[in-house]
């Protein structure tokens, strides 16, 4: 495993969820509805993931030895169609057909609809046990590719999450890695609030996990833990990403009202500019 990447990679890396983010801003306004929050929170880990860590090929998406990429919380989908339209597996220009009747981008993803989708996304809970069932699919027919899958911290309020993790362990999937969005947000509030959830870390090693606790939005520390964790053998892990709900847009930031919610066009007018001094930020850092 690499100790460290390049400051030359790093800044691509953020400039393409830069470049996510602002899409997902577009996206949204035009749909009139939609999640704001938690795609904006979870473009480091998309960036990450469909740039740097994914092995596949957007131009075969069934190539047979390709990387498996699972989204259990489907509705953060517009981070995930962002990321995959600017890796070329469909055109930009279709982002904005988000959520329109007969667009290929609801939602939640549909399978069928687009290229490169693993699973359809529906009822919170299901990705972990779905991702499991494609991993340990993979050993039995001893397939060299990673599954990963990306869940909402709320989502683990469900029971099935707990039992998919159970049968990883059983399995001793070293092939699969969960990625859980730490926003500390659902719909209803916070999450421990709702549903006190501390600590994730301890209760996924309890179950036979390695696990990760990381910043999931600083793309270097993304991006060597994603490579770390597939050095463990004989374990599936778990990869905790902290992020800030709404990152990058001052009046969103851990503010669960964005949870289920997108931006007007004034809103978005605004969001658009706190995104643009990112990226002068990020052009006078490097």
């Amino acid at each position: 495993m690499p100790s460290d990447i390049s400051d030359k990679k790093v800044k691509f890396l953020e400039e393409k969820a830069l470049e996510i983010r602002e899409l997902i801003i577009e996206m949204l306004l035009n749909a009139g509805s939609g999640h704001s929050a938690g795609p904006l929170g979870m473009a480091d880990v998309f960036s990450s993931l469909y740039f740097h860590t994914l092995n596949h090929i957007p131009s075969k998406p069934d190539w047979e030895e390709r990387d498996r990429l699972v989204l259990s919380n489907g509705h953060i989908c517009p981070v995930r169609y962002a990321a995959m339209a600017l890796s070329g597996y469909f055109p930009l220009s279709e982002l904005k057909t988000l959520r329109q009747l007969g667009s290929r981008l609801q939602g939640h993803p549909h399978r069928t609809s687009l290229p490169g989708l693993e699973t359809t996304s529906g009822p919170l809970g299901e990705g972990v046990s779905q991702a499991i069932g494609i991993a340990l699919a993979g050993k039995m027919n001893k397939k060299d590719y990673h599954v990963y899958v990306v869940t909402g911290d709320g989502e683990h309020d469900e029971g099935n999450i707990w039992e998919s993790v159970m049968m990883g362990a059983r399995y001793k999937l070293d092939n699969l890695t969960v990625i859980i969005d730490r926003n500390n947000i659902q719909i209803d509030g916070f999450t421990e609030d709702v549903m006190p959830l501390e600590s994730l870390k301890n209760k996924y090693e309890s179950f036979g996990w390695h696990a990760e606790d990381i910043d999931g939005n600083n793309i270097r520390e993304i991006v060597l833990t994603l490579d770390k964790v597939k050095t463990i053998h004989e374990m599936p892990s778990v990869i905790i990403a902290r992020t800030i709900p709404g990152k990058g847009v001052h009046f969103m930031e851990n503010n669960y009202y964005w949870h289920g919610n997108p931006p007007n066009k004034e809103q978005a007018k605004m969001a658009m500019k706190d995104l643009r001094t990112l990226k002068n930020k990020i052009e006078s850092e490097y």
